[in-house]
């Protein structure tokens, strides 16, 4: 979709649970949002997840030069507001590391989290931006895709598919919108002061912002973890998506955000009002006493946090699973919470029929006829 903040046109993606906690991707100089498609389609399965292309990039506005980080930075805030974001995890590759740190240096009560991949506290020379700004004003991006591709990414990937999507993006960047990039780049003399909790990742070949520059920047940041990650260059999300998606999912799914908020338990709390509605959700909750609210936090954390908010199986997959369980296992009350339940998850009656007579077979057939009789019931309830 396409929004209007400050002076562009921006070009915005949005996936995930609304109402789960939100993070923020930011891309790397030269490429557009798509840098970052592996995690973003990962992690929408618990998350938020907001993407856009930056100022002078993509399909968003691309608007003359100067540019400034901490201009990038309000941009960013900008696409939060216009969506309603009041606080986001942010992720920021390369230049988007700069900007992630800028946002959460001017609004650090917006800023739950920080990942910052292949980038640093500051990346000088700026006679070398300057130089190689000047260079796509004259020549066009093409003057500059083979030195820029043989930091992107390793020897033995270069001819992949993700290489030559990446040599696509760079080729499509507005020379304008990269050349002042590269200036705001050059002129970032960098911040201090970062609170929020961080996780570093770097490609262990990276001679961009190299892994020497990373671990100076984890170390600037109370608390940070630093990870490498094994072959990979600068462009480590798409070179080695798999072990950039573990890592984030690892951090942003565990890491505790100020405040007490666990985004774990978000993340589940917005897929189990999903699945079972707002009501049944709203009062167990307000039912819950000190005896079992632990109980209830646990398994909102664990079954619908941890298990049905992963990529691996669809919601109506899980819904039946869930259903054919609870029905070998005679659990009839459970049985007609999710039975109810199939009006959102998108598990059909045909669909359930289908599954009581498979457990028939491997359950037995006891066990499918009391769950046929609870769900003729059930299934022929009015919505409520």
């Amino acid at each position: 979709m396409f929004i209007t903040v400050r002076d562009l046109t921006v070009h915005v993606q949005v996936e995930g649970p609304p109402g789960a906690p939100a993070l923020l991707l930011l891309h790397s100089l030269g490429t557009n949002l798509h840098v970052w498609d592996p995690q973003a389609h990962a992690l929408a399965a618990s998350l938020r997840v907001i993407r856009f292309d930056m100022r002078g990039h993509g399909l968003t506005t691309v608007t003359p030069g100067p540019y400034a980080i901490d201009g990038l930075a309000q941009d960013a805030l900008a696409v939060l507001d216009a969506l309603g974001v009041a606080r986001a995890q942010v992720a920021g590759l390369s230049i988007g590391g700069l900007i992630a740190q800028a946002i959460a240096a001017a609004a650090p009560d917006r800023v739950t989290a920080l990942v910052l991949c292949d980038t640093a506290l500051a990346i000088p020379p700026a006679s070398g931006w300057q130089e190689r700004a000047a260079t796509v004003r004259r020549a066009g991006m093409a003057a500059i895709a083979d030195a820029v591709m043989a930091r992107w990414i390793t020897p033995p990937n270069a001819n992949t598919p993700a290489a030559q999507g990446m040599r696509a993006m760079l080729l499509a960047t507005a020379p304008e919108g990269y050349a002042a990039s590269a200036e705001a780049i050059g002129a970032w003399p960098g911040v201090s002061g970062l609170t929020a909790p961080a996780l570093v990742l770097v490609g262990d070949q990276d001679q961009a912002t190299t892994p020497a520059m990373a671990a100076a920047m984890a170390a600037a940041i109370p608390g940070a973890t630093l990870h490498e990650i094994p072959n990979a260059a600068h462009i480590a999300t798409m070179e080695q998506p798999d072990a950039v998606t573990q890592a984030m999912a690892a951090f942003l799914l565990a890491e505790p955000s100020p405040g007490g908020a666990d985004p774990r338990y978000q993340a589940g709390l917005a897929v189990r009002r999903q699945v079972l509605g707002d009501a049944h959700v709203d009062r167990a909750l307000a039912a819950a006493t000190a005896f079992d609210r632990d109980f209830q936090a646990h398994i909102t954390r664990t079954a619908w946090g941890g298990v049905w908010t992963r990529p691996g199986l669809d919601r109506r997959t899980r819904s039946l699973i869930t259903l054919a369980v609870l029905a070998s296992l005679g659990h009839e009350e459970e049985f007609k919470l999710h039975l109810r339940a199939t009006r959102n998850t998108g598990a059909t009656p045909a669909d359930i029929s289908e599954m009581l007579l498979h457990i028939s077979v491997y359950a037995g057939v006891p066990a499918a006829n009391s769950a046929m009789r609870l769900a003729k019931a059930v299934l022929a309830e009015a919505p409520k």
